[in-house]
């Protein structure tokens, strides 16, 4: 899924809905009681898919079952994970950030015409971040040591279901990220870059944040984590396009390559249009 499904702030809010219009429908993100889950939040999700990953890799070389829905991570596995440290309030962060991902609901809105023509076939489905989870167990003074987490279906179809499993896996740098922004734009570099390079327009990439400030705000923020150019695996230029300016990913092997592709970098095929500016701009490896 290459839209936000969490917030990129660390302040949920409750009563907040993130909608992305599409085509042929739309994609709706509303909050539980407990307010909108958050990118961190999503790295616990992130560990369950990689998980589940790796158990099907498993199943399919004949080494191991067919990986469930249910996952039962220890806190001090979570938490290694993640790249957070065992002090302090971690561990109980983590039961406030299940009860997030639990109450986050995608609602997912497809139309489209009848057989004939006359009316408009309208489908909807609404899943959680995660359909449940419950305390396996906690410390003598009450501290959280493990849980049990059940995998959203849709997110179980995909790993195990699919012939091409649509599975963004990341850097393990990526949780050291500390911004918001800087995960989100990561997030789409690994997944539209890939093993070489991509080209973004700015307002693409603010539409498909689920970013609640103004597009002035988040291109202030963008270009400051281009100046910096300290994602993991990315490096980050910014070009000029017709229609505003345009976000340049490109991966640091592929443009070190001095014999590949990457020794001409972007020059070769220049954007020159909104269309080119939102589609993955894929670069032809060399002879």
């Amino acid at each position: 899924m290459d839209v936000a499904v969490f917030r990129l702030s660390k302040r949920p809010r409750t009563s907040e809905v993130i909608r992305y219009d599409l085509p042929d429908g739309y994609v709706e993100v509303t909050a539980g009681p407990y307010g909108m889950a958050t990118v961190w939040d999503y790295d616990l999700v992130l560990m369950m898919i990689s998980h589940m990953t790796e158990a099907m890799n498993r199943y399919r070389a004949g080494k191991g079952e067919k990986p469930g829905r249910l996952y039962r991570p220890h806190v001090s596995d979570i938490l290694k994970f993640c790249r957070r440290g065992d002090g302090g309030n971690q561990a109980s962060q983590i039961e406030g950030a299940l009860d997030r991902l639990k109450g986050t609901t995608i609602k997912n809105v497809r139309e489209r015409p009848s057989r004939n023509g006359r009316r408009i076939m309208r489908e909807v489905e609404a899943e959680g971040l995660i359909s449940r989870y419950r305390v396996l167990s906690r410390t003598a003074s009450g501290k959280l040591t493990s849980v049990e987490i059940e995998a959203p279906r849709w997110l179980h179809l995909e790993i195990t279901e699919g012939k091409h499993p649509d599975v963004l896996t990341v850097h393990p740098d990526y949780f050291l990220i500390d911004q918001g922004i800087g995960r989100i734009i990561y997030r789409q570099a690994r997944r539209a870059a890939g093993r070489d390079q991509a080209v973004w327009a700015f307002r693409t990439l603010y539409e498909r944040s689920g970013s609640t400030g103004t597009l002035k705000k988040f291109t202030e923020k963008l270009r400051g984590i281009i100046a910096a150019n300290d994602l993991p695996e990315y490096h980050l230029e910014e070009q000029q396009g017709q229609k505003g300016p345009l976000l340049i990913m490109t991966n640091r092997a592929w443009l070190a390559d001095p014999e590949g592709a990457g020794a001409r970098r972007y020059r070769q095929r220049p954007v020159t249009n909104t269309m080119q500016a939102h589609a993955r701009q894929k670069r032809a490896k060399g002879p």
